[in-house]
Parts: C-alpha cells; structure tokens; sequence
C-alpha cells in the first residue's frame, strides 16, 4: 500500500511544484483534483485542466511522475450530478467525461465522484435516477479501461438545510446502488471519516465491500463531544470536524491491517480538510506532513 495525497489542498500550486513536493516527503502517488477551471466550490482544485488535455500534455505530465518515482492514483473531480436544474447538470456531467477521457489519456484507472441529490425527488428516486444518469457514463468508462469511485461523503446541508446531499453515504445506499448499477468498473472511494459521524462500523464496511473499495481517503474524524451534547445529532453538523489522520478517533492501525488482510492493495489518499492545519501554504504542508509521519508506521 502507497501513501498519497488529494492535491485540492493546494489550490494555486502548479503540479510541476507538488509533485516534486510530494516525493521529497515521503509519498508515492497524487491523487490529482480535475475540476471544471471555473469552479467555486471550497476543497477543490484545477492541478490539472482536463478539459484541455492534450496527448503532448498527457505525455509530459506522466514524464513529470516518472522523473520522481510517483504515479498517478486517482482523477477526482466531486459536484452534483443530480441537479435539478437539468442544464447544470449536463454541463457537470459533460465534465465528468472530460475527467473519464483525460484518465484513459493517462493511462489512470480510477476517477472519483460524487452521485449528488435531486432536493426535489425523494431517496428512492434519486437512486433510480442515478441509475438513469451513471448507467452510460459506466458503459463508456469500461470500454476506456476507466473505474468510477463514488466518494462517500454525505455532504450534509449541500443542497437543503438538514439533508444530506450526496445518496451514497451508507452500506445501506451502496447496496441500492450496486444493485441498480451491477458494473464492474463501478466502486467506491472509500472515506472512512464520514462513516465515524453517521455512526457506521467503518472496519467492517472495508471489510464486506473491499471488492467494491477502488481507492480510500485517509481523513480522520473529532467528534466534539460538548457541541454534540448541545446541538444534538439532528443537526447533522457543527459537533464533529475532521482532521489529519491520527488526530481524530479513526483506528488506523485496525482499519489498514483489515484493508491489507482483505486484499486492498493500493494506495491511501490523504484527504487535507484539517481547519487547524490551513490558512496558508506552509501550514497545509506541515498538517500533510504529520499525516505522512502517521500512517507510514503502519505500512513497509
């Protein structure tokens, strides 16, 4: 297992200056943020314009990894692409297969995002209707050798005030999907930090879908145990915060023993949403740093 890191915690850096980066402290891979070059959202980054992606601009930056003995792990690019607004979503959607031909350019097999929430359409039909919407992005992503990993955050309060905003959050909604979307190229990027909130056993999830787990976030979570007593669960947010891995409650130690046991082999991505480790460059970096230092103990 590799360690890597979400590049959308440097947001203005140029990959030309992360990579190097990246190597000199100890990590293996990137996990490479490929949003749309007008995005606003926070947490996201154009590290790389794949809109514009090029075959020479392919080559040159698979060069930039070999020159450094890094790959790439994932092209991630996560909004909503079950808007109701039918034109936004089909511009998000257009993207996302912008992201699925940059990766067969790169020869990358992973691309990771969200499924989103319709506000406007209960649970079971939203799940239906990402049957409707993801059945042809899977199709045409197989036949490129490309995996689609759904990142399982439930972005709370996204859309609606009080309610989740991405139906993909629990084994209960992954079941629903893998059966509406029995593909083989179709799997999760595997968060454990949001599982900690939502009350979900996150050991034994890696355990029953690790043939479903196509790349893990390494992200912890800190329940705030005074704002949880106060606020109380229904507000969904406010009482907890995530952090770098090991500053939370994630069992790291069990989690990567129960991923290696169940035959995950690739690479843990280091996702920085850490708010005591951000406000500029150099602490982004350090808070990557210590996280470095912590998870590499538990791996060769």
């Amino acid at each position: 297992m590799k360690l890597g890191f979400l590049t959308a915690c440097f947001r203005d850096m140029p990959l030309e200056e992360i990579v190097p980066w990246a190597e000199d402290h100890g990590f293996k891979a990137l996990e490479v943020g490929v949003w749309p070059p007008d995005n606003t959202r926070d947490y996201s980054a154009v590290t790389l314009d794949v809109a514009n992606l090029t075959p020479a601009r392919a080559d040159e930056v698979n060069l930039l990894f070999a020159r450094y003995g890094m790959s790439i792990s994932c092209l991630t690019y996560c909004d909503n692409n079950l808007d109701p607004d039918l034109a936004t979503r089909e511009g998000r959607l257009a993207h996302l297969r912008k992201v699925i031909d940059a990766a067969a350019l790169l020869g990358v097999h992973n691309v990771s995002t969200f499924i989103g929430r319709n506000p406007q359409l209960n649970l079971a039909d939203n799940l239906r209707e990402a049957q409707r919407v993801f059945a042809p992005i899977l199709d045409d992503a197989a036949k490129k050798g490309v995996r689609i990993g759904i990142e399982n955050c439930p972005m709370p309060g996204w859309q609606v005030e009080g309610l989740v905003g991405n139906v993909a959050y629990s084994p209960a909604l992954w079941d629903e999907l893998f059966m509406l979307l029995p593909h083989d190229n179709f799997g999760l990027n595997y968060d454990p930090s949001h599982l900690l909130w939502l009350g979900v056993d996150y050991i034994d999830a890696a355990r029953q879908y690790v043939d479903r787990i196509f790349h893990v976030h390494a992200k912890d979570t800190e329940v705030l145990d005074g704002d949880l007593a106060y606020r109380g669960i229904g507000t969904l947010t406010g009482w907890w915060r995530y952090r770098m891995p090991g500053w939370g409650e994630i069992d790291w130690r069990a989690l990567i023993s129960t991923l290696i046991e169940a035959g995950y082999d690739d690479v843990l991505s280091i996702e920085h949403e850490d708010p005591i480790w951000e406000g500029s460059i150099e602490k982004v970096k350090g808070g990557l740093i210590l996280g470095q230092r912590y998870l590499s103990q538990f791996l060769l």
